[in-house]
């Protein structure tokens, strides 16, 4: 059974996806990897480690809690291979609902060499003219990755919808991040007339370049970077939109697909729940699941907490209110996107200089 608050919601969920990076291991950050992409085959583009069952099984929960739900994809490679997109996700099983492609072939003709490779000034456009298809009270989670911009693009995208970033603030943020300036006033216009609502409930960030996680904490805890897939379903179960199944079946792709150990999906287990995007005893729930399947080895634990009250009661004598695991607070802090963009771009140039 999945947990949390979204049992206690039938309100439309939308999962937006970036499909290079995120869904399939994509080369589109170089030369030849843009030239070589419209001549590969379905069958020879390869989906990240747990994606597959993971999508699948947001859909069917998502289903079983009679909950509308929507999934869509933002790629940066070109409409041309389309076919090719739509062939893998079908031989894959995934069910969707829209597919974005970005028209490179467009900023060629018209000498905007740069717009090839920048993403944040298309990414948020696209999303912003997405989101009145929707009704006003769906709920998003949004998957990424961390070698580009998703964590700018999307980060600004639900502080646009939920109210805290206006539209005149906008100039200058994409201004300071290098945005074409026609789609900056793009920007601007559809961030004034999209309908406002704190929609955005959580974004993941698939840290495919290995990012140290730390950098991402001015984003707040909105925003949770993971290793794997695994650390996503994890993370999903605990806020209701994923069942234990679903985390099993993750668990398994990254055996099979990632030869992964089982002593690695411990460790995985442990640095999430280190990294406090994963309670205590979510984690100990789903470590008991996974060792009676066979997949990993519980670990040896300290004292259970129930020991722990019990003891300090006969000690004591005093009874203690049970513990209530909820889900991290969505009420994010103001992000300083000024500050945050030019230190973001710094290390992002830094990052491509020594590659």
């Amino acid at each position: 059974m999945a947990r949390g608050k979204a049992l206690l919601s039938h309100h439309p969920l939308v999962l937006r996806w970036d499909l290079d990076k995120t869904y399939l291991k994509s080369d589109f950050h170089t030369l030849r990897g843009l030239v070589t992409i419209p001549f590969e085959k379905p069958e020879d583009k390869v989906a990240v480690p747990g994606v597959v069952p993971l999508i699948r099984h947001l859909r069917r929960v998502a289903q079983e809690q009679k909950r509308p739900v929507r999934v869509y994809f933002i790629s940066a490679s070109p409409p041309q291979i389309a076919r090719a997109i739509k062939e893998k996700l079908a031989l894959d099983g995934i069910e969707y609902d829209g597919i974005t492609f970005k028209n490179q072939l467009q900023n060629i003709m018209r000498g905007r060499f740069r717009n090839l490779r920048e993403q944040v000034g298309y990414k948020l456009t696209q999303l912003l003219r997405q989101r009145p298809q929707e009704p006003v009270e769906a709920q998003e989670i949004l998957f990424g990755d961390d070698w580009e911009s998703d964590p700018v693009i999307y980060s600004l995208y639900a502080d646009i919808l939920g109210g805290r970033v206006r539209s005149e603030e906008l100039p200058e943020i994409l201004s300071a991040i290098g945005v074409d300036p026609e789609l900056i006033e793009t920007a601007v216009e559809l961030a004034a007339a999209v309908p406002k609502a704190d929609a955005v409930e959580r974004i993941y960030i698939n840290l495919e370049r290995r990012t140290p996680p730390a950098l991402f904490q001015p984003f707040g805890a909105r925003m949770v970077p993971t290793f794997n897939y695994f650390q996503t379903a994890c993370c999903l179960y605990q806020d209701g939109h994923l069942d234990l199944a679903g985390v099993e079946a993750v668990a398994k792709a990254l055996l099979e697909e990632a030869a992964y150990q089982p002593r690695r999906l411990c460790n995985s287990l442990a640095d999430i729940e280190r990294r406090g995007h994963l309670h205590q005893a979510v984690r100990a729930e789903i470590e008991r699941c996974l060792a009676r399947a066979g997949l990993l080895v519980a670990s040896r634990r300290p004292l259970p907490e129930r020991l722990i009250g019990w003891l300090r009661e006969r000690v004591t004598g005093k009874r203690q209110a049970p513990r209530v695991v909820l889900p991290h607070p969505l009420h994010e802090p103001v992000i300083d996107y000024r500050a945050l963009v030019v230190a973001w771009k710094r290390r992002h140039e830094e990052t491509e200089a020594s590659a």
